[in-house]
C-alpha cells in the first residue's frame, strides 16, 4: 500500500531539517507530505494535504500545538498525533491526554527512538486499516443481504411479529420507505394449473411479479415479496380513495398478464391502514379477497371491502376507515397546508357521513368526530370548546345536517392549524431571541460554542444549528464571530485598548488568532484598522 502521509509542525527549522534528512521515512511506511512553522499555518496545511499523522511541537508563535491539535481533530477524528516536547513542558502537554496523543516526544530528538515509535505507529495504522477493510466488507455483505433481510421483515410484519414500538427502528435499519398516508397489501395468486405448455409454472409466477415490479413500484411506492406461494405487494397511498385506483389497475395488470403472458392472475386486495403495523389486517384482507375468486371468478381482481359478507366484520373495517381518515385529518391539521386539511375532511366525508343512511349511524360518526376532537385538542394543548365556541360538542354536533356540519368542521379545523402555528412560531422567535441575548452576553466567553448553547436552551445541538439558521440566515458560529468582529471594531475606534486586551474582551484567548481572524473578516490587521480610521 502508500506510505501513510506526515505533517510535521515546529518552529525551528533545523529540527525539520534534521527529521527530514536522518529519518528513512520511506523504509519505515511514511512521506513526509508537508511542514509548517506556526499552528495557523499547520491547519492550512492540514486542510490541504489531510495527513494521516501530524507530528507538532507545542511552544509555537500565533498558536501553540495543542490549540492546533484539538482543532485538527474535530476535523480529523482519526488523525494520529505525536507532541514534541521539553523537559519543562512535558506535564503540560500530558494535560492535553484527552486529545489521544500516540506519543510525548521530548527534545533533543534521538533519531533510533523517533524511528521505533513510527515502526510501532505504522503497524498500528496498518490494523486499523485492516479493520476498516473488514468492514467495509461487512457493510458489502449487508448490502447484498438486504433484499432477503427486507423480505423478511415484510413476513414478520404482515405476521403481526413486530411490536410497534420498534417499527420505526426496523425500517431504519432496512433501508424502507414507509411515510405515507395510507398502506395496502395486495396478494398476487398466479395459477400453477392454468399454464402455458412451454414454461415452468415457477418461471411464470416470476415473470408475474417482475411485471409488477415495473409497473407499480414507482407510482405505488410498492414492495414486494413472496409469502406462502404468492407474491404480495405492499402498497402505499397518497389518500383513501386512491383504493379504488390501485384496484383497477390490478384488475387492467390481471388482464394484462393473461394477454401478454398466457398467466392466470388473481389480484386480491385488503383494507387500507395508515400505519405500517396494521399491514397484518391488510394482508389478512387480501388473502380472504383471493379465496373469493371460487364465486367471482379468476384473473382479475378482488377487492375485500366490495366482496365481504356485509355484517360484522364490514362495519368493523367501515370503523377502522373513518377513525384512519381522522387520524389523517389530524396529522394534516398538524403538519399539511389548508388544502391538505380541506381534502382530509373530504375524505372523512365521503367515508363516514355520505355513507350514512339512517340517523343512528349519523349520531354514530358524529360521536365519534366529536370524541376525536376533544382528544386531539388535549394531546395538543388546545381547548376545543373555545375553538369551535360550543361547551358541548357531543349535545352540539349531532343537531347539524352533514354539509353544515362539514363546513363547522373545516372552520375548526383551520382554526386549530392556526393555534398551533402560531404557538410555534412564538416559541422558535423565543428560541432564538435568547439565544441572541445570550451571545451579547456572554460573548466575550472563550468557550461559547453550539453545544454550550443548545444545553442553556434544553435542545440538541443539531436542532438548535438548524433553527438558529433558518431565522437568521448565519450559522451560529459565523453570527458569533461577526459579533465579536462589531465588538472589536467598537473597542479599537472608541478606546485605547491593547490589541491582547480587546482579543480577551471579545472572547479569544490568542491575539494572534485574534489578529488572524480580523485580517480574514476586513482585510487588515487590528493596527491598521485602528490607524485607518483614528481620524475620522
Amino acid at each position: 500500500m502508500n506510505n501513510y502521509k506526515l505533517l510535521i509542525v515546529d518552529d525551528e527549522e533545523d529540527v525539520i531539517d534534521v527529521m527530514l534528512k536522518r529519518v528513512l521515512w520511506d523504509e519505515i511506511g511514511f512521506t513526509v507530505a508537508g511542514t509548517a512553522n506556526n499552528g495557523v499555518k499547520g491547519i492550512e496545511c492540514a486542510e490541504a494535504i489531510e495527513p494521516d499523522v501530524i507530528m507538532t511541537d507545542i511552544k509555537m508563535p500565533y498558536m501553540d500545538g495543542i490549540e492546533m491539535a484539538k482543532r485538527l481533530k474535530k476535523e480529523f477524528p482519526s488523525v494520529k498525533l505525536l507532541l514534541l516536547t521539553g523537559f519543562d513542558e512535558l506535564e503540560y502537554a500530558k494535560e492535553a491526554i484527552h486529545l489521544e496523543v500516540e506519543e510525548y516526544l521530548t527534545k533533543p530528538l534521538n533519531v533510533s527512538e523517533l524511528t521505533d515509535i513510527f515502526k510501532r505507529l505504522k503497524e498500528k495504522l496498518d490494523r486499523e486499516n485492516d479493520e476498516k477493510k473488514n468492514t467495509e466488507k461487512l457493510r458489502k455483505y449487508f448490502d447484498e443481504s438486504l433484499p432477503l433481510l427486507q423480505a423478511n421483515f415484510y413476513v414478520e410484519l404482515i405476521e403481526g411479529r413486530l411490536a410497534s414500538e420498534r417499527l420505526t427502528g426496523y425500517l431504519s435499519e432496512y433501508q424502507i420507505d414507509f411515510d405515507s398516508a395510507y398502506y395496502c397489501a395486495v396478494v398476487l395468486h398466479t395459477s400453477k394449473t392454468v399454464v402455458p405448455s412451454d414454461i415452468d409454472p415457477f418461471l411464470l409466477a416470476f415473470s408475474v411479479r417482475r411485471e409488477a415490479e415495473n409497473i407499480f413500484t414507482e407510482k405505488w411506492k410498492a414492495k414486494f415479496f413472496e409469502y406462502l406461494g404468492n407474491t404480495v405487494m405492499l402498497a402505499s397511498l397518497p389518500n383513501a380513495k386512491a383504493l379504488s385506483d390501485l384496484t383497477d389497475e390490478c384488475d387492467s395488470f390481471c388482464k394484462e398478464m393473461k394477454r401478454s403472458l398466457g398467466a392466470v392472475v388473481t389480484a386480491g386486495i385488503g383494507v387500507i391502514c395508515s400505519d405500517p403495523a396494521d399491514l397484518k389486517q391488510s394482508y389478512e384482507g387480501a388473502r380472504d379477497a383471493v379465496s373469493y375468486r371460487v364465486i367471482y371468478g379468476t384473473g382479475r381482481a378482488i377487492n375485500i371491502r366490495e366482496v365481504a359478507p356485509k355484517g360484522k366484520n364490514a362495519k368493523e373495517n367501515s370503523d377502522s376507515a373513518s377513525g384512519q381518515a381522522l387520524a389523517l385529518m389530524g396529522k394534516k391539521i398538524l403538519l399539511g397546508s389548508e388544502d391538505d386539511i380541506n381534502s382530509a375532511i373530504q375524505e372523512w366525508y365521503d367515508i363516514s357521513l355520505s355513507k350514512c343512511s339512517t340517523v343512528r349511524e349519523y349520531q354514530m360518526a358524529v360521536m365519534e368526530l366529536a370524541g376525536y376532537i376533544y382528544k386531539f385538542a388535549t394531546d395538543n394543548s388546545l381547548d376545543a370548546e373555545k375553538a369551535s365556541g360550543q361547551a358541548d360538542l357531543y349535545n352540539y354536533l349531532p343537531q347539524m345536517e352533514k354539509m353544515q356540519l362539514k363546513e363547522w368542521l373545516t372552520g375548526t379545523a383551520h382554526h386549530f392549524k392556526e393555534q398551533l402555528d402560531l404557538a410555534r412560531s412564538e416559541s422558535t422567535r423565543s428560541f432564538v431571541d435568547k439565544a441572541l441575548d445570550y451571545i451579547k452576553e456572554d460573548y466575550s466567553e472563550k468557550n461559547l460554542s453550539v453545544e454550550g448553547m443548545a444545553e442553556k436552551l434544553s435542545v440538541s445541538g443539531s436542532y438548535f444549528q438548524s433553527v438558529f439558521k433558518k431565522e437568521t440566515g448565519k450559522t451560529f458560529n459565523n453570527y458569533l464571530t461577526d459579533y465579536r468582529m462589531k465588538e472589536a471594531v467598537r473597542l479599537l475606534t472608541e478606546t485605547d485598548d491593547k490589541n491582547y486586551v480587546i482579543a480577551e474582551k471579545t472572547g479569544y484567548s490568542d491575539a494572534n488568532y485574534f489578529s488572524y481572524v480580523f485580517k480574514k473578516q476586513f482585510g487588515v490587521s487590528p493596527s491598521v484598522y485602528r490607524s485607518q480610521h483614528e481620524n475620522k
